[in-house]
Protein backbone atom coordinates (compact mmCIF):
# COMPACT_ATOMS: atom_id res chain seq x y z
CA UNK A 1 0.00 0.00 0.00
CA UNK A 2 2.77 2.46 0.96
CA UNK A 3 4.47 1.94 -2.42
CA UNK A 4 1.18 2.61 -4.20
CA UNK A 5 0.77 5.85 -2.28
CA UNK A 6 4.25 7.01 -3.21
CA UNK A 7 3.73 6.14 -6.87
CA UNK A 8 0.52 8.12 -6.96
CA UNK A 9 1.93 11.05 -5.02
CA UNK A 10 4.84 11.23 -7.44
CA UNK A 11 2.40 11.49 -10.34
CA UNK A 12 0.40 14.20 -8.57
CA UNK A 13 3.33 16.34 -7.49
CA UNK A 14 5.69 15.48 -10.32
CA UNK A 15 9.13 13.86 -10.33
CA UNK A 16 10.90 14.44 -7.01
CA UNK A 17 14.43 14.54 -5.78
CA UNK A 18 15.23 13.65 -2.15
CA UNK A 19 15.03 16.77 0.00
CA UNK A 20 16.59 17.49 3.38
CA UNK A 21 14.66 19.01 6.25
CA UNK A 22 14.33 22.81 5.75
CA UNK A 23 16.52 24.95 7.95
CA UNK A 24 15.56 28.44 6.76
CA UNK A 25 12.21 30.16 6.34
CA UNK A 26 12.83 30.60 2.57
CA UNK A 27 12.83 26.80 2.26
CA UNK A 28 9.34 26.61 3.71
CA UNK A 29 7.44 28.35 0.94
CA UNK A 30 7.53 29.17 -2.76
CA UNK A 31 8.00 32.85 -3.62
CA UNK A 32 4.68 34.35 -4.65
CA UNK A 33 5.21 35.88 -8.08
CA UNK A 34 1.50 36.00 -8.96
CA UNK A 35 -0.14 39.31 -9.77
CA UNK A 36 -2.32 40.49 -6.91
CA UNK A 37 -5.88 41.68 -7.32
CA UNK A 38 -6.39 44.80 -9.43
CA UNK A 39 -9.20 47.00 -8.12
CA UNK A 40 -9.73 48.45 -11.61
CA UNK A 41 -10.85 45.05 -12.92
CA UNK A 42 -12.85 43.90 -9.93
CA UNK A 43 -16.01 43.38 -11.94
CA UNK A 44 -14.26 40.93 -14.25
CA UNK A 45 -13.52 38.24 -11.66
CA UNK A 46 -14.99 34.91 -12.70
CA UNK A 47 -14.96 31.78 -10.59
CA UNK A 48 -13.67 28.95 -12.84
CA UNK A 49 -16.40 26.63 -11.59
CA UNK A 50 -16.22 24.05 -14.36
CA UNK A 51 -12.45 23.73 -14.12
CA UNK A 52 -12.49 23.48 -10.33
CA UNK A 53 -15.16 20.80 -10.31
CA UNK A 54 -13.29 18.84 -12.98
CA UNK A 55 -10.11 19.11 -10.92
CA UNK A 56 -11.74 17.99 -7.68
CA UNK A 57 -13.49 15.08 -9.40
CA UNK A 58 -10.11 13.88 -10.66
CA UNK A 59 -8.68 14.13 -7.13
CA UNK A 60 -11.65 12.26 -5.69
CA UNK A 61 -11.10 9.45 -8.20
CA UNK A 62 -7.46 9.27 -7.13
CA UNK A 63 -8.48 9.09 -3.47
CA UNK A 64 -10.98 6.29 -4.00
CA UNK A 65 -8.51 4.37 -6.18
CA UNK A 66 -5.74 4.50 -3.60
CA UNK A 67 -7.58 4.53 -0.27
CA UNK A 68 -10.21 1.85 0.06
CA UNK A 69 -12.92 2.01 2.76
CA UNK A 70 -11.43 -0.72 4.93
CA UNK A 71 -10.43 -0.83 8.59
CA UNK A 72 -6.72 -0.84 7.73
CA UNK A 73 -7.18 2.75 6.48
CA UNK A 74 -9.53 3.87 9.23
CA UNK A 75 -7.16 4.60 12.13
CA UNK A 76 -6.39 8.13 13.41
CA UNK A 77 -9.91 9.50 13.15
CA UNK A 78 -10.74 12.53 11.04
CA UNK A 79 -7.15 13.64 10.74
CA UNK A 80 -5.78 10.75 8.69
CA UNK A 81 -8.43 8.03 8.49
CA UNK A 82 -11.39 7.17 6.29
CA UNK A 83 -13.64 9.30 8.52
CA UNK A 84 -11.91 12.35 7.08
CA UNK A 85 -12.61 11.11 3.56
CA UNK A 86 -16.24 10.50 4.56
CA UNK A 87 -16.33 14.12 5.73
CA UNK A 88 -14.94 15.22 2.34
CA UNK A 89 -17.77 13.47 0.51
CA UNK A 90 -20.33 14.93 2.92
CA UNK A 91 -18.82 18.40 2.48
CA UNK A 92 -19.00 18.08 -1.31
CA UNK A 93 -22.62 16.95 -1.13
CA UNK A 94 -23.50 20.45 0.08
CA UNK A 95 -21.74 22.26 -2.80
CA UNK A 96 -24.36 23.66 -5.23
CA UNK A 97 -22.19 22.99 -8.28
CA UNK A 98 -22.24 19.27 -7.42
CA UNK A 99 -25.94 19.00 -6.66
CA UNK A 100 -26.56 16.55 -9.52
CA UNK A 101 -24.25 13.95 -7.94
CA UNK A 102 -25.28 14.60 -4.33
CA UNK A 103 -26.78 11.12 -3.89
CA UNK A 104 -23.63 9.37 -5.09
CA UNK A 105 -21.44 11.59 -2.90
CA UNK A 106 -23.47 10.66 0.17
CA UNK A 107 -23.32 6.99 -0.79
CA UNK A 108 -19.53 7.24 -0.82
CA UNK A 109 -19.61 9.05 2.53
CA UNK A 110 -21.49 6.10 4.03
CA UNK A 111 -18.97 3.64 2.57
CA UNK A 112 -16.02 5.53 4.06
CA UNK A 113 -17.53 6.12 7.50
CA UNK A 114 -18.35 2.43 8.04
CA UNK A 115 -14.76 1.20 8.64
CA UNK A 116 -14.14 4.16 10.93
CA UNK A 117 -17.16 3.17 12.99
CA UNK A 118 -15.80 -0.36 13.23
CA UNK A 119 -12.48 0.99 14.51
CA UNK A 120 -14.31 3.31 16.94
CA UNK A 121 -16.13 0.34 18.38
CA UNK A 122 -12.79 -1.27 19.25
CA UNK A 123 -11.78 1.82 21.23
CA UNK A 124 -15.14 2.51 22.86
CA UNK A 125 -14.04 0.94 26.14
CA UNK A 126 -11.10 3.37 26.43
CA UNK A 127 -13.36 6.00 27.92
CA UNK A 128 -10.85 8.86 28.17
CA UNK A 129 -10.11 8.60 24.43
CA UNK A 130 -13.75 8.62 23.34
CA UNK A 131 -14.32 12.44 23.47
CA UNK A 132 -11.38 13.04 21.11
CA UNK A 133 -12.77 14.92 18.12
CA UNK A 134 -9.99 15.14 15.52
CA UNK A 135 -8.17 11.90 16.40
CA UNK A 136 -10.74 9.69 18.11
CA UNK A 137 -14.24 8.35 18.40
CA UNK A 138 -16.33 11.50 18.77
CA UNK A 139 -15.21 12.94 15.46
CA UNK A 140 -16.27 9.69 13.80
CA UNK A 141 -19.64 9.75 15.60
CA UNK A 142 -20.26 13.36 14.54
CA UNK A 143 -19.59 12.75 10.86
CA UNK A 144 -21.61 9.53 10.95
CA UNK A 145 -24.59 11.31 12.46
CA UNK A 146 -24.43 14.11 9.87
CA UNK A 147 -23.99 11.70 6.97
CA UNK A 148 -26.87 9.45 7.99
CA UNK A 149 -29.10 12.46 8.56
CA UNK A 150 -28.34 13.66 5.03
CA UNK A 151 -29.18 10.24 3.59
CA UNK A 152 -32.52 10.15 5.40
CA UNK A 153 -31.50 7.48 7.91
CA UNK A 154 -32.77 9.29 11.00
CA UNK A 155 -32.47 6.27 13.27
CA UNK A 156 -28.72 5.85 12.73
CA UNK A 157 -28.19 9.59 12.84
CA UNK A 158 -29.91 9.79 16.22
CA UNK A 159 -27.91 6.83 17.53
CA UNK A 160 -24.53 8.41 16.75
CA UNK A 161 -25.70 11.84 17.91
CA UNK A 162 -26.54 10.31 21.27
CA UNK A 163 -23.17 8.57 21.47
CA UNK A 164 -21.52 11.92 20.83
CA UNK A 165 -23.48 13.96 23.34
CA UNK A 166 -23.22 11.26 26.05
CA UNK A 167 -19.41 11.54 25.88
CA UNK A 168 -19.56 15.01 27.48
CA UNK A 169 -19.55 13.46 30.95
CA UNK A 170 -16.17 11.84 30.33
CA UNK A 171 -14.34 15.13 29.93
CA UNK A 172 -15.90 17.07 32.80
CA UNK A 173 -13.08 16.05 35.13
CA UNK A 174 -10.51 18.87 34.98
CA UNK A 175 -7.56 16.58 34.28
CA UNK A 176 -9.26 13.75 32.44
CA UNK A 177 -6.18 13.41 30.19
CA UNK A 178 -2.63 13.41 31.50
CA UNK A 179 -1.24 14.98 28.31
CA UNK A 180 -3.50 18.06 28.53
CA UNK A 181 -7.28 18.07 28.63
CA UNK A 182 -8.28 21.25 26.84
CA UNK A 183 -6.88 21.46 23.30
CA UNK A 184 -8.56 20.78 19.94
CA UNK A 185 -7.40 17.35 18.80
CA UNK A 186 -8.21 15.24 21.86
CA UNK A 187 -9.40 17.65 24.54
CA UNK A 188 -12.43 19.66 25.59
CA UNK A 189 -12.06 22.35 22.93
CA UNK A 190 -12.38 19.72 20.24
CA UNK A 191 -15.34 18.08 21.94
CA UNK A 192 -17.19 21.41 22.19
CA UNK A 193 -16.25 22.34 18.61
CA UNK A 194 -17.64 19.04 17.35
CA UNK A 195 -20.82 19.31 19.41
CA UNK A 196 -21.57 22.75 17.96
CA UNK A 197 -20.80 21.56 14.42
CA UNK A 198 -22.98 18.46 14.75
CA UNK A 199 -25.93 20.32 16.23
CA UNK A 200 -25.84 22.79 13.34
CA UNK A 201 -25.50 20.08 10.68
CA UNK A 202 -28.41 17.96 11.88
CA UNK A 203 -30.51 20.95 12.96
CA UNK A 204 -30.89 20.22 16.66
CA UNK A 205 -30.26 22.32 19.73
CA UNK A 206 -26.75 21.87 21.13
CA UNK A 207 -26.52 20.41 24.65
CA UNK A 208 -26.09 23.86 26.19
CA UNK A 209 -26.02 22.74 29.83
CA UNK A 210 -23.18 20.30 29.17
CA UNK A 211 -21.30 22.80 27.02
CA UNK A 212 -21.57 25.46 29.72
CA UNK A 213 -20.26 23.02 32.30
CA UNK A 214 -17.36 22.05 30.06
CA UNK A 215 -16.62 25.73 29.44
CA UNK A 216 -16.47 26.35 33.19
CA UNK A 217 -14.09 23.44 33.63
CA UNK A 218 -11.94 24.68 30.75
CA UNK A 219 -11.78 28.19 32.22
CA UNK A 220 -10.89 26.81 35.65
CA UNK A 221 -8.20 24.62 34.11
CA UNK A 222 -6.66 27.57 32.29
CA UNK A 223 -6.76 29.85 35.32
CA UNK A 224 -5.18 27.24 37.57
CA UNK A 225 -2.37 26.59 35.10
CA UNK A 226 -1.77 30.32 34.50
CA UNK A 227 -1.43 31.01 38.23
CA UNK A 228 0.79 28.01 38.84
CA UNK A 229 3.14 28.96 36.00
CA UNK A 230 2.90 32.75 36.50
CA UNK A 231 1.64 33.31 32.97
CA UNK A 232 1.10 36.90 31.75
CA UNK A 233 -2.15 35.61 30.21
CA UNK A 234 -5.18 35.00 32.49
CA UNK A 235 -5.72 31.56 30.94
CA UNK A 236 -2.97 29.25 29.76
CA UNK A 237 -2.78 25.58 28.83
CA UNK A 238 -0.15 22.99 27.99
CA UNK A 239 -0.25 19.91 25.77
CA UNK A 240 2.49 17.39 26.48
CA UNK A 241 4.22 20.08 28.51
CA UNK A 242 4.28 22.72 25.74
CA UNK A 243 2.26 25.95 25.99
CA UNK A 244 1.06 25.95 22.39
CA UNK A 245 -0.64 29.07 21.04
CA UNK A 246 -1.81 27.99 17.58
CA UNK A 247 -4.92 26.30 16.24
CA UNK A 248 -3.92 22.65 16.37
CA UNK A 249 -3.15 22.25 20.07
CA UNK A 250 -3.11 25.72 21.51
CA UNK A 251 -4.70 28.65 23.21
CA UNK A 252 -6.25 30.27 20.15
CA UNK A 253 -8.72 27.47 19.37
CA UNK A 254 -9.64 27.10 23.04
CA UNK A 255 -10.55 30.80 23.09
CA UNK A 256 -12.38 30.53 19.75
CA UNK A 257 -14.50 27.70 21.15
CA UNK A 258 -15.29 29.64 24.34
CA UNK A 259 -16.44 32.56 22.17
CA UNK A 260 -18.71 30.17 20.27
CA UNK A 261 -20.63 28.45 23.07
CA UNK A 262 -24.13 29.98 22.98
CA UNK A 263 -24.81 32.27 25.93
CA UNK A 264 -21.85 31.23 28.05
CA UNK A 265 -19.87 34.46 28.15
CA UNK A 266 -23.02 36.56 28.51
CA UNK A 267 -23.94 34.54 31.59
CA UNK A 268 -20.41 34.65 33.04
CA UNK A 269 -18.98 38.18 32.73
CA UNK A 270 -15.89 37.34 34.80
CA UNK A 271 -14.99 34.55 32.41
CA UNK A 272 -15.79 36.81 29.46
CA UNK A 273 -13.31 39.38 30.78
CA UNK A 274 -10.56 36.78 31.05
CA UNK A 275 -11.26 35.44 27.56
CA UNK A 276 -11.06 38.94 26.08
CA UNK A 277 -7.86 39.68 27.96
CA UNK A 278 -6.41 36.46 26.56
CA UNK A 279 -7.38 37.41 23.00
CA UNK A 280 -5.81 40.82 23.53
CA UNK A 281 -2.69 39.18 24.95
CA UNK A 282 -2.34 37.17 21.75
CA UNK A 283 -2.92 40.33 19.73
CA UNK A 284 -0.08 42.01 21.64
CA UNK A 285 2.42 39.36 20.53
CA UNK A 286 1.57 39.50 16.82
CA UNK A 287 4.80 40.41 15.04
CA UNK A 288 5.39 43.08 12.42
CA UNK A 289 4.66 40.66 9.56
CA UNK A 290 1.43 39.51 11.17
CA UNK A 291 2.57 36.14 12.47
CA UNK A 292 2.48 34.52 15.92
CA UNK A 293 4.82 32.21 17.82
CA UNK A 294 3.89 28.52 17.89
CA UNK A 295 4.30 28.37 21.67
CA UNK A 296 5.28 30.60 24.57
CA UNK A 297 8.87 29.35 24.54
CA UNK A 298 9.25 30.98 21.10
CA UNK A 299 8.07 34.45 22.11
CA UNK A 300 11.41 36.13 21.42
CA UNK A 301 12.35 34.14 18.32
CA UNK A 302 11.62 34.67 14.66
CA UNK A 303 8.25 33.12 13.87
CA UNK A 304 8.76 31.02 10.75
CA UNK A 305 5.73 28.71 10.69
CA UNK A 306 2.88 30.06 8.54
CA UNK A 307 0.55 27.07 8.90
CA UNK A 308 -3.01 26.48 10.04
CA UNK A 309 -1.67 24.27 12.83
CA UNK A 310 0.95 26.77 14.02
CA UNK A 311 0.89 30.43 13.01
CA UNK A 312 -1.28 33.07 11.40
CA UNK A 313 -3.40 30.81 9.12
CA UNK A 314 -4.96 29.22 12.22
CA UNK A 315 -4.91 32.28 14.48
CA UNK A 316 -6.99 34.22 11.95
CA UNK A 317 -10.12 32.23 12.88
CA UNK A 318 -9.92 33.41 16.49
CA UNK A 319 -9.45 37.03 15.51
CA UNK A 320 -12.31 36.81 13.01
CA UNK A 321 -14.57 35.39 15.72
CA UNK A 322 -13.43 38.12 18.12
CA UNK A 323 -14.33 40.75 15.53
CA UNK A 324 -17.78 39.23 15.02
CA UNK A 325 -18.40 39.11 18.78
CA UNK A 326 -16.94 42.44 19.91
CA UNK A 327 -17.01 44.49 16.68
CA UNK A 328 -13.65 46.12 17.40
CA UNK A 329 -11.60 47.10 14.36
CA UNK A 330 -8.32 45.95 15.90
CA UNK A 331 -9.35 42.34 15.40
CA UNK A 332 -10.25 42.90 11.75
CA UNK A 333 -6.97 44.74 11.23
CA UNK A 334 -5.12 41.77 12.74
CA UNK A 335 -6.94 39.46 10.29
CA UNK A 336 -6.00 41.64 7.33
CA UNK A 337 -2.37 41.70 8.46
CA UNK A 338 -2.35 37.92 8.75
CA UNK A 339 -3.93 37.58 5.34
CA UNK A 340 -1.20 39.69 3.73
CA UNK A 341 1.40 37.46 5.38
CA UNK A 342 -0.34 34.38 3.98
CA UNK A 343 -0.36 35.93 0.51
CA UNK A 344 3.39 36.53 0.80
CA UNK A 345 4.45 33.27 2.49
CA UNK A 346 1.55 30.85 2.25
CA UNK A 347 2.54 28.88 -0.86
CA UNK A 348 3.87 26.15 1.38
CA UNK A 349 6.30 23.51 0.20
CA UNK A 350 4.87 20.93 2.59
CA UNK A 351 2.15 20.13 0.07
CA UNK A 352 -1.51 20.75 -0.79
CA UNK A 353 -3.16 19.98 2.56
CA UNK A 354 -5.13 22.11 4.97
CA UNK A 355 -3.10 21.52 8.15
CA UNK A 356 0.25 22.76 6.82
CA UNK A 357 -0.23 23.17 3.08
CA UNK A 358 -1.43 25.50 0.35
CA UNK A 359 -5.15 24.70 0.76
CA UNK A 360 -4.95 25.68 4.43
CA UNK A 361 -3.49 29.01 3.34
CA UNK A 362 -6.17 29.42 0.69
CA UNK A 363 -8.92 28.97 3.24
CA UNK A 364 -7.69 32.16 4.96
CA UNK A 365 -8.70 34.14 1.88
CA UNK A 366 -12.13 32.52 1.76
CA UNK A 367 -12.62 33.46 5.42
CA UNK A 368 -11.68 37.09 4.75
CA UNK A 369 -13.93 37.14 1.71
CA UNK A 370 -16.89 36.17 3.87
CA UNK A 371 -15.82 38.59 6.59
CA UNK A 372 -15.33 41.65 4.36
CA UNK A 373 -17.08 40.79 1.06
CA UNK A 374 -13.95 42.09 -0.68
CA UNK A 375 -13.35 40.46 -4.07
CA UNK A 376 -9.58 40.67 -3.56
CA UNK A 377 -9.69 37.75 -1.17
CA UNK A 378 -11.72 35.51 -3.45
CA UNK A 379 -9.27 36.29 -6.25
CA UNK A 380 -6.36 35.29 -4.00
CA UNK A 381 -8.05 32.00 -3.10
CA UNK A 382 -8.48 31.19 -6.79
CA UNK A 383 -4.84 32.01 -7.47
CA UNK A 384 -3.64 29.71 -4.67
CA UNK A 385 -5.75 26.93 -6.17
CA UNK A 386 -4.24 27.63 -9.58
CA UNK A 387 -0.71 27.56 -8.15
CA UNK A 388 -1.21 23.96 -7.08
CA UNK A 389 -1.57 23.07 -10.78
CA UNK A 390 1.77 24.59 -11.77
CA UNK A 391 4.81 22.52 -12.64
CA UNK A 392 6.76 24.40 -9.99
CA UNK A 393 4.46 23.12 -7.27
CA UNK A 394 4.10 19.61 -8.69
CA UNK A 395 7.85 19.14 -9.05
CA UNK A 396 9.06 20.73 -5.83
CA UNK A 397 6.31 20.43 -3.19
CA UNK A 398 6.88 17.70 -0.64
CA UNK A 399 4.82 14.53 -0.62
CA UNK A 400 2.75 14.36 2.61
CA UNK A 401 3.13 11.26 4.74
CA UNK A 402 -0.59 10.65 4.20
CA UNK A 403 -1.23 12.16 0.75
CA UNK A 404 -4.97 11.40 0.54
CA UNK A 405 -6.09 12.33 4.06
CA UNK A 406 -8.31 15.20 5.15
CA UNK A 407 -5.76 17.27 7.05
CA UNK A 408 -2.43 16.35 5.45
CA UNK A 409 -3.47 15.35 1.94
CA UNK A 410 -5.73 16.08 -0.98
CA UNK A 411 -9.07 15.25 0.68
CA UNK A 412 -8.80 18.64 2.41
CA UNK A 413 -7.68 20.22 -0.86
CA UNK A 414 -10.84 18.88 -2.49
CA UNK A 415 -12.93 20.62 0.18
CA UNK A 416 -11.07 23.87 -0.52
CA UNK A 417 -11.62 23.65 -4.29
CA UNK A 418 -15.30 22.92 -3.77
CA UNK A 419 -15.65 25.86 -1.41
CA UNK A 420 -14.20 28.28 -3.97
CA UNK A 421 -17.22 27.50 -6.15
CA UNK A 422 -19.54 28.51 -3.27
CA UNK A 423 -17.54 31.16 -1.38
CA UNK A 424 -20.48 32.57 0.57
CA UNK A 425 -20.69 29.28 2.51
CA UNK A 426 -16.98 28.36 2.51
CA UNK A 427 -15.54 27.14 5.80
CA UNK A 428 -12.38 25.38 6.90
CA UNK A 429 -13.50 21.94 8.17
CA UNK A 430 -15.24 22.27 11.55
CA UNK A 431 -14.21 25.93 11.91
CA UNK A 432 -17.07 28.08 10.63
CA UNK A 433 -16.94 31.22 12.78
CA UNK A 434 -20.13 32.74 11.36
Amino acid sequence: MKRALVRFASSFFGTKQPQSKPTMASNRFFPNNMLDFDERHSTNLQIPEDHLTEQLRSMVEDITTNIKPVELNAEDGLYLGTAGIAYMFYHLSKIPALHEIRTSLLKEAVEYIRPSLAVAQKYANKKKDVPSFILGNCGIYAVASAVYKATGDSERSEFFKNLYFEAADICKEQRFLSCGSDELFVGRAGYICGALWLAKEINVNPPVQDLHELSRVMIASGREYAVRHQSPCPLMYAYYGVEYLGAAHGLCTILQVLLSVPGYLDANPGDAKDVKNCVDYLLSIQDAEGNFPSATDELHQKHELVHWCHGAPGMVYLMAKAYLVWHEDKYLQACEKMTQLVWNKGLLKKGPGICHGVAGSGYVFLLLYRLTNHTKYLDRAIKFAQFMETEEFKRHARIPDNPFSLYEGIAGTVCFLGDITAPSQAAFPFSDVF
